[in-house]
């Protein structure tokens, strides 16, 4: 934006340096994900492939390698990259967990003729990654008849639908056919702009989507015998701890021994089973915006998918909600355990104090006897000095009457007695309550 017009500064030139740096990339975001414009007649064939964020980070180089020199080339963090090669006209595409690959060319003939994508199999090969799904499709502006439905399609199987509120029809049979490749043929009838391209992409979507939502279900199933046989020693370990006798160390070991089980059953399944939820949901709305009408005589598309998409989720859900339960019912067992072994430890705690008490009474008794002692035995001494000194004064010649002795004894006593209580007092700490037993 230039910062002035007419010789005069525009109103708004600090837009560019206010904006937030993430302003552009949201609003490319938005332009994204889109198939390139499609014709009537025209074929098209689309690769999934599951991809890991190595692989990922990898296709974009491996298409740097595959694309004519004269072809812009994607950049690392792109999500959408589409160019023509030669007579095809070509989308990549990458998601989270896998990057989808489109060759369109307009062109009329057999519903299902690979000739036109002659070249797109060797390049293909050179893609990192695992393909999980691979599409024909077929866009004509003439209704097909009888003969050419049942050569292409299994009868059995077949699934015929109008979708866009009636302006083209659809036939599939979800099979693989020739090259590993599902077919799915679309009679235009009526629709204008890019309204072909966006059913396409509608219809491709819902596919994918409904393809890796199943993902989830042979993982489900694959864990559910352990998930069982935890809840089975779960229910075990929870009877221990109801027997007054159990050994506390050995129920907790096997406790915590389950608790990391069932952590790692968790860890392992718990991003499949939320992508499974979030990608069948994405099928659903898939599904309510093609306004899928069904035709008298054949199952319709919303009816193939639920039927096959709403149980696997229904699984799923069943086995995410046993792992909350186990994890749940495993956490109140711990509470239960914790609150047992607390309860035996506070009891062990008042048996201990209740002892020490006890023993600190017996020393306090022991202590007033050595003090009664001690008093007896300071006395005792004391007269005995005195007895020393009265000989000694009586050798010179005085004459002590015999009251004096008596009148020390008690005197002698007391003043021992009362010496030996302030000492105490003096040597206890301050603030401390004197003891009285």
């Amino acid at each position: 934006m230039s910062g002035t017009e007419g010789g005069q500064a525009h109103p708004f030139y600090r837009l560019d340096a206010l904006s937030h740096p993430l302003r552009a990339s949201l609003s490319r975001e938005m332009h994204v994900r889109k198939m390139p414009r499609l014709g009537t007649p025209s074929r098209a064939v689309q690769f999934m492939l599951m991809v890991d964020e190595e692989e990922a980070r990898a296709s974009i180089a491996a298409l740097d390698s595959l694309l004519p020199p004269e072809v812009a080339r994607p950049h690392e963090g792109d999500r959408f990259f589409a160019c023509p090669l030669d007579t095809l006209g070509f989308s990549w595409e990458r998601h989270s967990e896998f990057i989808t690959y489109s060759f369109i060319v307009a062109t009329d003939g057999l519903p299902f003729d690979l000739a036109p994508f002659h070249g797109v199999g060797p390049w293909i090969d050179q893609l990192p990654g695992r393909i999980i799904r691979s599409t024909q499709i077929a866009l004509v502006g003439d209704e097909p008849d009888g003969a050419t439905i049942a050569a292409h399609f299994a009868s059995d199987d077949l699934i015929i639908s109008d979708v866009a509120q009636g302006r083209a029809r659809i036939w599939s049979d979800f099979r693989l056919h020739d090259c590993g490749f599902g077919r799915l043929l679309i009679h235009d009838r009526g629709l204008e702009g890019a309204e072909a391209a966006l059913l396409v992409q509608r219809l491709q979507e819902l596919g994918n989507y409904r393809k890796i939502a199943l993902l989830g279900l042979p993982e489900a199933q694959q864990a559910t015998p352990a998930v069982a046989a935890l809840e089975r020693r779960l229910t075990e370990v929870t009877a221990q701890v109801a027997q007054p006798s159990a050994d506390a160390d050995a129920v907790l070991e096997k406790l915590s021994a389950l608790s990391a089980e069932l952590a790692q059953i968790v860890a392992r399944t718990r991003y499949r089973m939320s992508a499974t939820r979030a990608y069948a949901e994405l099928c659903l709305d898939r599904i309510r915006r093609l306004d899928v009408a069904p035709v008298r005589g054949y199952r319709s598309l919303d009816d193939f998918t639920e039927r096959r998409l709403l149980p696997a989720m229904r699984t799923c859900d069943a086995f995410n909600r046993r792992l909350e339960d186990l994890s749940q019912r495993t956490a109140w067992t711990s509470a239960m355990l914790r609150t047992r072994v607390d309860t035996a430890l506070a009891r062990r705690n008042r048996d201990l104090l209740a002892s020490m008490d006890r023993r600190t009474g017996l020393q306090l008794r022991l202590q007033h006897t050595v003090e009664g002692l001690s008093v007896v035995a300071i006395s005792y001494y004391a007269l005995g000095l005195w007895h020393y000194f009265r000989e000694a004064l009586e050798a010179q010649g005085a004459h002590l009457p015999g009251w004096i002795d008596l009148a020390l004894i008690p005197a002698i006593v007391v003043a021992v007695w009362a010496g030996l209580r302030q000492l105490k007092k003096v040597k206890r700490p301050r603030g401390s309550a004197p003891a009285d037993h």
